[in-house]
């Protein structure tokens, strides 16, 4: 007889939970234990190491019954995660790791297991990495999105509600003012929100190559928190990982506007309309880091976001 193992929740990722979740997210951490007995029994899975986490999920490397390695993954049930094994479902492993299982009652998914090693952050030229995630994003794109997920539509206009009431709230003038630029570039193509099936969070370190000597393509997109809308929305991760190569290359604003050019050359995007959804992610970016400062205290915006709001708005 199968008998499960007990796991032992990383205390750090139930820092994460009391800190963001309170007393919800302590419940949940609490509950974690049972939840992955229950799991490892039902779908007759072995521990294979140790766990690993960010600040949400839990990922335990496991064995199925016929010895292959998968990860079975945790996360509380929200409105960002919920639309996860959907996306994986309809993308079936082309370009996205492959979700062998899942229930959606709990959240809990039983995916391939990839290469935590290595990341696209391995590949030490900044240009070729952003192509092979761009060509990678391309891919993801051309699959219809399934039916129920968040629409950009209600985000965007949450957003341009939501950004009145932040701007008092950042210190910096200037930056304010890029924030109103966002908002005013929101309000500019929301009455063309997209319908195509988004990531919504495809950086560097959500690229994982395959396990050695997995039959299966180099790069592999992990983590969606998918959305249906433009994918003018997809580029800022990308435009804002690896920030360290930009500046080495001593023209910042050169260097961010050839990563954008060619990301849409590669995708295929009106310029001007990618740059406007790009500064809606920026006044996504900002409204979270108000949202996120105690006791209504003033904010300092990420000045890399704000270096990209400019640039870009200078297009515009």
């Amino acid at each position: 007889m199968h008998v499960p193992s007990r796991i032992t929740v990383p205390a750090t990722l139930a820092a994460y939970h009391d800190e963001f979740d309170g007393e919800a997210g302590r419940a949940w951490v609490a509950a974690l234990p049972d939840l992955a007995a229950e799991f490892l029994g039902r779908w007759r899975l072995r521990l294979d190491g140790p766990p690993s986490h960010g600040f949400v999920a839990l990922v335990l490397p496991v064995l199925r019954e016929d010895g292959t390695p998968a990860a079975l993954k945790f996360q509380p049930v929200t409105d960002e995660s919920v639309g996860e094994a959907p996306a994986l479902r309809a993308w079936g492993g082309d370009g996205a790791v492959a979700l062998l299982d899942h229930d959606a009652d709990s959240g809990t998914m039983l995916l391939e297991r990839l290469d935590a090693n290595r990341s696209l952050l391995a590949v030490e030229d900044h240009e070729a990495s952003l192509r092979i995630l761009t060509e990678l994003l391309a891919r993801l794109l051309k699959t219809p999105a399934p039916a129920g997920l968040r629409p950009l539509a209600d985000i965007a206009g949450a957003m341009l509600a939501d950004t009145p009431g932040a701007l008092p709230y950042v210190t910096d003038t200037a930056d304010r003012q890029v924030v109103a630029r966002c908002a005013e570039a929101v309000r500019e193509v929301i009455g063309e929100p997209g319908d195509r099936l988004l990531h919504w969070d495809l950086h560097y370190e959500n690229v994982l190559a395959p396990l050695p000597g997995a039959d299966r393509e180099p790069w592999l997109a992990i983590d969606p928190k998918p959305l249906v809308g433009d994918p003018g929305f997809e580029l800022l991760p990308a435009l804002r990982d690896r920030w360290d190569d930009l500046t080495a290359t001593g023209d910042v604003e050169r260097a961010v506007l050839r990563r954008f050019d060619l990301m849409t050359d590669v995708l295929s995007l009106d310029r001007a309309r990618a740059a406007r959804w790009t500064l809606g992610r920026v006044l996504q970016n900002s409204l979270w880091e108000v949202e996120d400062t105690e006791d209504g205290g003033k904010v300092v915006l990420e000045p890399e976001q704000m270096a990209i709001a400019r640039i870009l708005a200078s297009r515009l």
